[in-house]
């Protein structure tokens, strides 16, 4: 991997000169952005309203934590390199400082149930990753004070080479949490960027649940959960992996061959047994008072021993299609009749199996002008549209999947509605679609039943101007909606 040297920055070994140092590095406008998503860094959790009184980092998790490449340099006398002690939370910017705000209480804990563990970047503006790494507190460390080099281990629990490369808009990185971390810790998650001088700090305020490494070197890495029963034909596998991807000589897949087979605590009982035939450093099942891992019929855990490098197990579904599966329209009216424009459409479905059903009606020009969904039991069900058209021919379109997402069936049938139509015609119900507003855009305001036209250019700006909050412009409700719209 490249090293950089800051050797000429010999004024960074200190706090004042580190000042002058992000301001410096502020003036270079890198444009590199991003946050880690999973788990939520410490600015992200503010936005999703988890944290409170963070100042402005709620406003924008992506800028928060930028500053000079480096950490932890500056540890026992060496050359201070990345943030400055005390606000490595923030990257030395006052706007995020509310974030090197640190006590056991003061932020929201995200609980981390797995050692084996995908952290998640989402970035805003990708650049080239020289690298990602993870480091975590100390044993028992202070949580009352403030974020320092010391407060963390010295080396990371897990680096991933970015090779100088782009990462997509959202990537993983597969780590394991040290063995002897438990309870509250800070993850202090680092994305050093290729091609500026950046690095971007997020810490990420956990409690770590998962167990500690088990009596007789077994280490949990995941588990057989049975929900779905399964049918003929349908088969299950259990897909290993390490830290550094799948691995297929532990992957272990069985087939079912009757429908008592297929109920979810036999397959899984079955599933859970043929890894145990077929590996001796993994086993699945429950651990007994004397230590043995056998397989029950239910939830299964999984354990591996370290030397199989099996971080963690997951259980894919292959399903077949139910091909006896059956949706139908069942009955309609002969016609449908519209008062200004207004209908309720009703109509009853059956179906042979539980399933999600979604119904849409659309008018001459293939536009929606009604829909919804429901959850249905296998035989008969009544549905109802709530519909704004005009009179003429109309298309029912009925789609339902399977509860355990295995099959699709669709029917399709024609509608007539007849009676006063609703005048105007729109291309949206509001808001619906706001992003995409312009000059000449027609909605319908459902509040008050009538259609508005976006003003042209340049009125047409404020058309998009809308939030349940803030809804001046909102077409025949805000007090200027007349600055945006037209009345039709």
């Amino acid at each position: 991997m490249k090293n950089i040297s800051y050797k000429g920055r010999a004024f960074a070994a200190c706090t004042s000169s580190m000042i002058l140092l992000s301001a410096m590095f502020a003036s270079q406008s890198a444009s590199a952005h991003g946050y880690l998503e999973v788990p939520p860094s410490r600015a992200l959790a503010c936005q999703k309203g988890l944290n409170t009184n963070c100042g402005g980092a709620q406003y924008e998790p992506q800028s928060v934590g930028e500053t000079f490449k480096g950490f932890p340099a500056g540890v026992g006398g060496a050359p201070l390199q990345g943030p400055v002690d005390g606000k490595i939370a923030s990257g030395g910017h006052s706007l995020f400082s509310a974030l090197d705000a640190q006590s056991a209480t003061r932020w929201q804990l995200t609980e981390i149930k797995d050692r084996n563990i995908d952290f998640q970047w989402h970035y805003t503006a990708v650049h080239p990753a020289t690298k990602h790494e993870y480091f975590i507190t100390r044993n028992g460390w202070n949580p009352n004070e403030a974020l320092k080099r010391a407060t963390f281990e010295s080396t990371p629990f897990c680096t991933v080479d970015g090779g100088n490369q782009k990462p997509s808009n959202s990537d993983k990185h597969n780590c394991t949490i040290p063995a002897d971390k438990s309870g509250h810790h800070v993850i202090l998650a680092i994305w050093t960027v290729g091609d500026t001088d950046a690095a971007f700090y997020n810490p990420a305020d956990v409690n770590i649940l998962a167990e500690p490494e088990l009596p007789g070197g077994w280490s949990s890495v995941g588990s057989i959960s049975p929900s779905t029963t399964l049918l003929v034909g349908d088969k299950v596998k259990a897909r290993a992996f390490s830290a550094n991807g799948e691995k297929p000589e532990f992957s272990v897949e069985i087939a079912i061959n009757s429908a008592e087979e297929g109920q979810p605590n036999n397959w899984s009982f079955k599933l859970a047994d043929a890894i145990n035939q077929a590996h001796t450093l993994v086993r699945a099942g429950v651990r007994g008072e004397n230590g043995d891992i056998e397989p029950v019929k239910g939830t299964n855990s999984v354990f591996a021993q370290k030397d199989s490098g099996v971080t963690r197990y997951e259980v894919q579904l292959n399903m077949q299609e139910d091909a006896a599966a059956r949706l139908s329209v069942a009955s309609q009216q002969v016609e449908y009749v519209l008062d200004k424009g207004v209908a309720k459409v009703d109509f009853s479905i059956i179906s042979n199996r539980k399933m999600n059903v979604e119904a849409t009606l659309f008018d001459e020009s293939n536009k929606p002008v009604g829909s919804t969904s429901a959850e249905v039991a296998s035989g008969a069900s009544w549905l109802a549209l709530d519909v704004r058209s005009n009179p003429g021919a109309h298309t029912l379109t009925l789609v339902g999947t399977t509860l355990d997402g295995r099959t699709t069936r669709q029917d399709t049938q024609t509608t007539k509605l007849t009676g006063e139509g609703a005048g105007a015609d729109y291309d949206f119900v509001f808001p619906e679609g706001i992003s995409g507003y312009t000059a000449g855009t027609k909605v319908l305001q459902p509040k008050t039943n009538e259609v508005f036209e976006c003003k042209p250019f340049p009125e047409s700006g404020y058309c998009k101007q809308y939030s349940p909050t803030a809804n001046g412009y909102e077409p025949g409700v805000g007090a200027h909606w007349h600055m945006a719209w037209n009345k039709l």
